[in-house]
């Protein structure tokens, strides 16, 4: 089928696209995830492994590992996509149930407001910079184009996504040269100490960064044919976010080893500096252009969960003023935190992503084992939208196993806020994220099994003749 005209309102919320309406190819998915993480607030999480005390080789490293771990992760999400044509939060109602699910939509939209407003920060001080304006005003104009692309929708932020790819790969590729060319980074190579602990902290914020987007990466795959590869979904989703977070938290970890001022805020004016003089304007629209790329996902990814929590309690139609109205006061939130935690940045987001991990993990393993090992693929999507389904209105299962992976992990936290009683016995390492994940997937899929072997006799017994069951082989 044709694409849709990327300036028309996308007309589809939370519902199922139809096949008739599906079009694109996989390759789309890597500029959408690679500009996803082309941008300065991906560069500051690199530099938490040089902050948090390891040397550079070792910082390096622990990038590498995490962000190639949780990336496997994100990108099994996105092969959901095609499959069901859904969103992936209204998904979680097969294993929550449909009232059930809102436990972890709340979650995930705290989530969303979190990125948001950190990312909105940063957007909000290149431009600031680069105008000459107020950070406030700076800041809400961000916002609004965002707000005004979500708004829109799939289509055109799926091509947006496109272009920003190339020109924030092909800027942040000439600052990563002038960043080696312009710094001896010789002393800062054997700076800070080998620490098993902090290693594994800092792997952990790179799988938790990827994990993060588990929760709306299938909302950019689910237009895809129904047919679409399982592999190719994959690996385009794959590539294009362990690549770019790879890149660019590594760019993070360099530069914060030879910046003269303190990294956080001062992120920014950093990475604009490496660029030749008169050429500053240049590099602030580029870091404005990757803030708008990741942030309009997260104000999109907002709206699917605000839309699945309130339509399951108030049944409404998402169309025209009611998807504004959304959009606008789900931007509204984000920028308003963002303008009022700008000051301590650094030592918030730190502990905001780490926060992430202790309840959005348990919930990725829950959604992921359900999928490929439960039910594999197997699902009713008009069960998925009725609160009498299949599904039920609530699964004690599901939140049993939540429940206990989240109280598990409680003993091997690390954060400032918090540390557990065995972390101590683990040189200082948080594998909370470990325990978490192999936990409820256990849990889940040994108290599932027998449900689902029950439901699918008596689905075979008498089945609908249309129950819009999607993953049929």
């Amino acid at each position: 089928m044709q694409s849709p005209a990327s300036l028309s309102v996308e007309h589809r919320s939370i519902d199922q696209i139809p096949e008739d309406e599906r079009h694109g190819r996989p390759s789309s998915l890597f500029s959408v995830w690679f500009a996803a993480n082309m941008q300065v607030t991906t560069v500051v999480t690199g530099a938490l492994g040089v902050i948090l005390g390891l040397s550079l080789p070792w910082a390096l490293l622990a990038i590498v590992v995490g962000n190639l771990i949780g990336a496997v992760f994100m990108a099994l999400h996105s092969a959901q996509g095609p499959k069901l044509g859904i969103p992936q939060m209204i998904q979680s109602r097969a294993q929550f149930g449909f009232f059930g699910a809102i436990i972890p939509l709340i979650l995930i939209v705290v989530m969303y407001v979190g990125f948001f407003a950190t990312s909105a920060v940063l957007g909000g001080s290149a431009l600031a910079a680069w105008w000459g304006i107020g950070t406030t005003p700076a800041t809400v104009l961000v916002s609004a184009v965002c707000a005004g692309l979500a708004i829109f929708g799939y289509q055109l932020i799926h091509q947006v996504e496109r272009v920003i790819s190339w020109l924030s790969g092909a800027g942040f590729l000439f600052l990563t040269v002038r960043l080696f060319t312009q710094h001896s980074i010789g002393s800062s190579w054997h700076a800070g100490h080998p620490h098993a602990g902090t290693f594994l902290l800092v792997a952990a914020i790179g799988a938790t960064w990827q994990i993060t987007y588990a929760p709306y990466v299938a909302d950019y795959s689910r237009y895809l044919p129904a047919d679409t590869s399982t592999r190719a979904t994959f690996w385009w989703t794959y590539a294009g976010s362990a690549v770019s977070s790879i890149w660019m938290m590594a760019f993070g970890c360099v530069a914060v080893s030879v910046a003269a001022t303190p990294f956080g805020n001062g992120s920014v004016s950093f990475v604009v500096g490496l660029g030749p003089s008169g050429t500053h304007w240049l590099f602030s629209l580029i870091i404005v252009l990757g803030i708008i790329a990741v942030n309009v996902l997260n104000l999109y990814g907002m709206f699917m969960c605000v839309t699945t929590t309130l339509t399951a309690l108030f049944p409404m139609k998402v169309r025209g003023g009611v998807r504004i109205a959304f959009v606008l006061g789900s931007a509204a939130v984000g920028t308003v935190i963002a303008l009022a935690g700008s000051a301590n940045f650094l030592s918030n987001f730190e502990n905001f992503i780490l926060f992430l991990a202790y309840f959005l993990i348990p919930w990725t393993a829950i959604n992921l084992a359900d999928f490929y090992l439960v039910r594999k693929e197997h699902y009713d999507i008009a069960a998925i939208f009725d609160a009498d389904g299949r599904y039920g209105r609530f699964n004690p299962r599901a939140a049993a196993a939540y429940g206990i992976a989240v109280l598990a992990e409680i003993p091997f936290m690390n954060t400032t806020f918090y540390t557990g009683p065995l972390v101590g016995h683990l040189g200082g390492a948080d594998i909370s994220w470990l325990i978490g994940l192999v936990l409820a997937a256990v849990l889940y899929t040994v108290t599932m099994r027998p449900v689902v072997r029950r439901e699918l006799a008596e689905a075979a017994s008498s089945p609908l003749p249309d129950s819009g069951v999607a993953g049929q082989k």
